[in-house]
């Protein structure tokens, strides 16, 4: 056994800022512990890659959901990132914190998390490119280690439905991060010069060379270790490297989770820390009784609407079905690092009301120029493009649950899409919407036709049903370790992110969202570490 101060369990997005910045003390000793490779995998850098790590087992937990009864019976493939950076060397890169009700809300159980006292978190760690020249952006910080930046390509069939857009009543907009991100506009990207960053890149490379810490890759951790009075206390972490023997980690002061809203759920109720009725079900003996463990599964549904455009439209369907498009992407990146292959899944971006009775915008359209059957499939061959859109509010919850001990059986993944009335109602909403977008003078030239769900879909009852054939995953899990007071039977952790009656243990990552952010939760991820950081440096002097 050897001992360390601080032992944090995953090195992906949140757990690469956490060692960053809990090492910077050069008298304690921090351990990682990752799972995965190291990000030494080619298409990790190359935006364009996510093609290839989604799916991949080098870099992807290749999780799958239940079959879906809101999703009229299909399992959805789930991708988590199993590599040094976690989801973020293989996620959209898309720039987003969200709105400023969100944070409001959790503020009212949880202190400190109001949109005012987060802000300066985001900003703290933020390279913002607007601020390479100088000068002032309240809104924004420079010189993190959190790289933005615009896009580097753009698509006349994407201009133009952003002009669609403001033609339905959605007004550009330049930034998507001061709190009220209603409007249309092309997102920002965690890329530096044409290649992803990553977490791993921004806060993990930069201190491996301290000698206070220390990163294990390939660590599939069992258990977290109790004892104390009571068994309530952690006091390290039970692991295995590959086929090797199982070592424990030592934590003297804290045990932080940074596993992820399924990797996390996971380890705590293999330690015996959950449900007392499901893990005893399971083959796993109870140690604390944590009811919300594993509830709370929030995510966002997009729904893909395809709309096929008349023949010589520049879209990627026809770059990617031609050798000489293909050659003509490849000479761009190679070359200049610009063009398709520095493509995040989606450029263009826009928030907007299901209806005038929303406090702020709660769809959010991603808008791609291409389409396929589904992630993973060949791009079609006709020329076309993709409007997703997806409900940012979800009332629908869902669960983690293991279904044994052993580590390396995965847990069943129950999000529960579509299950509650104002789901479907706004997935409706939401569907009818993009259609008006469409159907703006802006778009007319190129001739859309709908292709999914398809125009004869109309009525109310037919476009939810509709909403479950064309729905997936837009890969944002959050909740299944919920922030919340003692007296919430769903709360795992309270608003210093340490776990309900268990001494030296908490957690930082996606799972202590109470309520899902709306807009992509990497960047809200980031800030959540960032104030754990400081919360367990100031909790130990």
């Amino acid at each position: 056994m050897e001992a360390f101060d601080y032992v944090v369990v995953g090195a992906g997005t949140a757990g690469c800022l956490l060692a960053n910045r809990l090492s910077a003390d050069p008298a304690v000793r921090v351990l990682l512990l990752e799972a995965g490779k190291r990000d030494n995998y080619i298409w990790v850098h190359i935006p364009v890659g996510y093609l290839y790590c989604m799916g991949n087992p080098r870099t992807d937990w290749l999780f799958e959901t239940v079959a879906e009864r809101g999703l009229n019976g299909r399992a959805l493939k789930y991708p988590r990132g199993k590599v040094w950076g976690g989801c973020s060397s293989i996620n959209g890169m898309i720039y987003m914190r969200g709105q400023s009700g969100d944070y409001d809300g959790w503020a009212k159980q949880n202190p400190g998390w109001s949109w005012d006292e987060v802000l300066p978190y985001f900003r703290r760690h933020e390279d913002h490119y607007s601020l390479d020249g100088g000068g002032e952006n309240p809104a924004h910080g420079h010189g993190g280690e959190w790289r933005v930046e615009q896009q580097r390509l753009s698509w006349p069939i994407l201009s133009a439905f952003r002009e669609a857009a403001e033609q339905s009543g959605i007004p550009p907009t330049d930034d998507f991060t001061r709190g009220d991100n209603f409007g249309c506009g092309y997102f920002e990207v965690n890329q530096r010069r044409g290649v992803r960053w990553s977490a791993a890149k921004g806060f993990l490379h930069p201190v491996l060379g301290r000698s206070n810490l220390v990163v294990i890759s390939g660590a599939r951790v069992n258990r977290l270790v109790l004892g104390g009075e009571g068994g309530r206390q952690v006091t390290g972490v039970e692991y295995r490297v590959d086929d090797g023997a199982v070592t424990v980690a030592e934590a003297r002061r804290e045990v932080v989770m940074a596993a992820g809203s399924i990797g996390t759920t996971q380890i705590l109720q293999r330690s015996g820390i959950g449900a007392g009725a499901h893990l005893q079900g399971a083959g796993i003996k109870p140690q604390v009784e944590l009811a919300g463990v594993g509830g709370n599964l929030q995510d966002h549904l997009q729904l893909r609407t395809i709309f096929r455009v008349r023949p010589g439209v520049t879209t990627l369907n026809g770059l990617a079905n031609s050798i000489w498009g293909k050659a003509w992407m490849g000479m761009q990146y190679a070359l200049f690092k610009r063009g398709p292959m520095t493509m995040a899944p989606s450029q263009l971006g826009a928030f907007a009301k299901s209806d005038p009775g929303q406090a702020s915008a709660n769809l959010e359209w991603h808008i791609q120029p291409l389409s396929l059957d589904r992630f993973g499939e060949p791009l079609h061959r006709f020329p076309a493009f993709t409007a997703s859109v997806c409900n940012l509010r979800p009332t629908s919850r869902g669960t983690v649950l293991v279904s044994s001990p052993d580590p390396e059986e995965a847990p069943l993944i129950a999000p529960n899409y579509l299950s509650t009335s104002e789901d479907r109602d706004v997935a409706v909403k939401a569907v009818r919407m993009t259609r008006q977008i469409v159907a703006a003078p802006a778009l007319r030239e190129f001739k859309p036709q709908e292709y999914l769900p398809g125009a004869e879909v109309d009525s109310d009852e037919d476009l939810a049903r509709a909403a479950g054939d064309i729905g997936a995953t837009i890969f944002h899990p959050v909740g299944t370790c919920k922030m919340g007071p003692e007296d919430d039977p769903l709360a795992v952790v309270d608003a210093r992110l340490r776990v309900h009656g268990i001494r030296g243990l908490r957690v930082a990552d996606a799972s202590v969202m109470p309520t899902i952010t709306s807009g992509n939760t990497c960047s809200p991820v980031l800030m959540i570490a960032e104030r754990a950081a400081e919360m367990i440096r100031s909790d130990h002097g």
